[in-house]
């Protein structure tokens, strides 16, 4: 039967997967390495994972075959064997809205609690509705990018004639379906930037001025650093990053976004950098903090399954270790951004109020950006004065 070959693949790609890759690396190499899989079977195993992982910690001792069915059912808008099998009663409420869903599976399995999708007792940061947050893991988020004003109606006009299902929320930013294919629609001279909303968002807190030296210290793959330059083309710009590779991406999107006057170094910014920076003094420092990425497991559920408490202290450590070392190298009266991409109070406002207390730095304002009734990430964003 069908639905037994669709158990089978779910349970065999499921029993080799332990949470150390990213699960959509982790299928990428599967699926390579078994090629007998049919892209039906790849789709499904596909669909079914990343449901599963979206109950989180709900229901762990139910069976998982069961787990599953409730997890598609909550998750998708179209009805699934395993749904169909163990679930028939609901399978004609598979439209119906999350909040909606949520209550059938209460009222059928009494034992499922919405807050144990996310069940850790860290508080979260201020300004996140607890229910919305947790109603949000059942919805896959959108895909957002970044264009250039002028570009706007011409890429948008592209998207429509594709049928993506685009949608417009300010000149500068469009939506579409996860999952969209852009490279197949839109041409390599048309500009634009995969970057999530509230990523986006935190642009307004940089307020850079022409000719001013900014340092992204944790740049990345530089998606900070092209929406500061977005905000003022006048910026010189210092890029850094422990990890090298990632500074190789990094010039390939400065290339395509037609920024050309930066530098770049490989730091550690735990350790003391004095040898490579004694010389330099900033007008404005980027701090997108490592963290736990709490704000994103929207997009990467299985992190919901696989995360571990006792990472919220390490990464609560070394964003103090890194924003005390940065520090220095930022003039007077001159913002440092600290950001993340986590709802942990721990990364958020405690490590802003042992920088405050420990540096001199003053807090001009903070805030959480909820994205969870967009279909984009929650992130939170502090902007700093040195005294």
């Amino acid at each position: 039967m069908k639905i037994e070959h669709q158990i089978r693949s779910f349970e065999q790609v499921f029993s080799k997967y332990d949470g150390v890759l990213p699960l959509h690396r982790f299928l990428f190499t599967y699926f390579k390495q078994h090629k007998g899989m049919g892209s039906s079977d790849r789709r499904w195993v596909s669909r079914y994972l990343y449901s599963y992982f979206r109950l989180g910690q709900a229901l762990k001792k139910e069976d998982p075959l069961m787990r599953l069915a409730i997890a598609d059912f909550l998750c998708n808008q179209t009805v699934s064997l395993v749904t169909e099998h163990y679930l028939p009663a609901l399978k004609d409420q598979v439209l119906l809205p999350v909040q909606a869903k949520l209550a059938l599976i209460e009222t059928a399995f009494p034992e499922f609690k919405l807050a144990d999708v996310f069940p850790f007792k860290e508080a979260l940061s201020e300004g996140i509705n607890n229910i919305e947050f947790l109603q949000s893991f059942f919805i896959q988020p959108d895909l957002f990018i970044r264009i250039k004003s002028d570009d706007h109606q011409r890429i948008f006009d592209l998207l429509v004639k594709a049928e993506t299902g685009v949608k417009e929320i300010t000149d500068q930013t469009l939506a579409l379906p996860n999952g969209t294919k852009l490279e197949n629609i839109i041409s390599e001279n048309q500009y634009y930037q995969v970057q999530d909303l509230s990523s986006q968002k935190t642009g307004e807190f940089f307020q850079p001025q022409p000719y001013d030296y900014w340092w992204d210290c944790c740049a990345a793959s530089g998606g900070k650093s092209l929406l500061l330059y977005g905000i003022e083309p006048k910026i010189q710009l210092l890029v850094s990053d422990l990890r090298e590779n990632s500074l190789f991406n990094l010039d390939e999107r400065f290339r395509a976004a037609g920024l050309k006057k930066y530098q770049k170094k490989v730091l550690d910014l735990q350790k003391n950098n004095e040898q490579d920076l004694h010389d330099y003094a900033f007008d404005g420092i980027l701090l997108d903090a490592p963290c736990s990425g709490s704000g994103t497991w929207g997009r990467t559920p299985e992190m919901l399954y696989h995360f571990e408490e006792h990472k919220i202290a390490f990464f609560n450590g070394l964003q103090k270790s890194i924003g005390g070392n940065v520090v220095q190298y930022l003039k007077s009266g001159k913002p440092l951004i600290y950001i993340t991409c986590s709802v942990f109070k721990k990364e958020n406002e405690d490590v802003v109020a042992y920088l405050t207390a420990n540096f001199p730095l003053k807090l001009e304002s903070m805030q959480s950006i909820t994205g969870y009734n967009d279909k984009a990430d929650t992130m939170f964003i502090a902007r700093l004065i040195k005294e």
